[in-house]
């Protein structure tokens, strides 16, 4: 099977989310990752639900090896060593300074390794005035940003899945694959410093030009109102959207859809600027309409239209999706012992398919521990 990136040893020590889904899409691409855990229950995402096996672990480990390594022990330290000396690439996603506790300074890594990508993920950075602080996923959230575009302060209430772990991971991939392209001329390594709050602020930069080229402080609907996007309910409480962004055409036919042509010629709706502004009163009139059929009835007259729409999916629908189901995008594997897990495959094709991608389940903790020593070639006490 062809991998684009095999060959290429990642030494993964990390929790959570941040370094084990970068781990993991760099394994998806074909790279060997050794998950180094601590021995007593290991990463602490294991036993979210009990266990340590859990959904949150498995959704971010597939494709690995977990070795366990307790990194205050003199025998754990020179098995690391030798692990980072066979590395092309380390991750880890711990607070400042915690690496040199265990006495693996950055400048440490680079002098037993001077080829190795060393990527650091943090919260807020390597220093400054949060550095030592904890940070989570509604931390970063909260302080990019993000949150403000979910809820205001009459209804704080945090909602929705993790953004800022996930994106902090993307940033991270895409830096660790650039240093690696790099090293391909220079036969060196860089050390990569990747935060939390810097990505969550890359990753919504529409609010920060709004707001330093037009003086609008985003909120919850400013962006729907922009980009004309609606959620209705139809008249069995399905939910569907529809999006009809800056074009004519889906206005047009939206109005046509509804039997409301004469909303066209309405004052208050005649520009696109003008249903921006009256964005929630468009929305009342379009609703008390939509409401009296069916989702299903919506979608086949919208959909002939070409007016951009879908039905808007709890999580246990979308597996039945016409499109998702051609696109096989879930995939059962099977740990020998763990049984059948789902996850969703890499969504990068390459040349037109995934055929190349071979994907193996989560690893249990500590799995693979004696082999990857074994293939190290030192002896081990005891």
């Amino acid at each position: 099977m062809t991998s684009l990136i095999s060959g290429i040893n990642v030494v993964e020590l990390s929790t959570m989310i941040t370094a084990p889904l970068t781990g993991m899409m760099l394994a998806d691409w074909g790279a060997n990752v050794i998950k180094v855990e601590k021995p007593e229950g290991g990463d602490p995402f294991r036993n979210f639900r009990d266990g340590l096996y859990s959904p949150h672990f498995c959704a971010y480990n597939r494709n690995k090896e977990s070795i366990t390594l307790d990194l205050h022990s003199e025998e754990c330290k020179s098995i690391f060593i030798e692990l980072i000396k066979k590395a092309d690439v380390f991750i880890e996603n711990f607070r400042p300074d915690t690496m040199e506790s265990f006495g693996f300074s950055d400048e440490k890594l680079k002098e037993i390794n001077p080829r190795l990508i060393r990527c650091h993920i943090t919260g807020f950075g390597p220093d400054g005035p949060y550095s030592d602080r904890p940070a989570y996923d509604a931390i970063a959230q909260a302080l990019s940003g993000i949150s403000s575009l979910f809820f205001s302060a009459d209804n704080a209430q945090i909602t929705g899945p993790t953004i800022s772990d996930n994106v902090t991971a993307h940033y991270a991939c895409q830096g660790i694959l650039a240093a690696l392209y790099e090293r391909t001329k220079t036969n060196l390594g860089r050390r990569l410093d990747v935060n939390m709050l810097e990505s969550s602020l890359a990753f919504i930069p529409d609010p920060y030009a709004y707001l330093t080229q037009l003086k609008l402080v985003s909120d919850p609907l400013l962006r729907a109102k922009t980009s004309q996007s609606y959620a209705f309910s139809d008249s069995e409480g399905k939910m569907f959207a529809v999006h009809l962004s800056s074009q004519q055409k889906f206005w047009k036919g939206f109005l046509e859809c509804l039997e409301i042509p004469n909303l066209a010629q309405d004052e208050r709706f005649l520009t696109r600027a003008l249903r921006i502004d009256n964005y929630l009163l468009l929305k009342d009139i379009a609703a008390e309409i939509l409401v009296k059929n069916t989702r299903e009835h919506w979608l086949r007259l919208l959909v002939s239209k070409d007016i951009p729409t879908a039905p808007i999916y709890d999580v246990t629908e979308v597996f039945n999706d016409p499109q998702v189901q051609h696109l096989g995008s879930f995939v059962d594997l099977t740990h020998p012992t763990m049984g059948v897990i789902k996850t969703i495959r890499r969504p990068v094709l390459l040349d037109g398919s995934r055929s190349d991608q071979e994907l193996n389940a989560p690893p249990m903790l500590g799995e693979h521990s004696k082999e990857i020593i074994k293939n190290l070639h030192i002896g081990v006490a005891g």
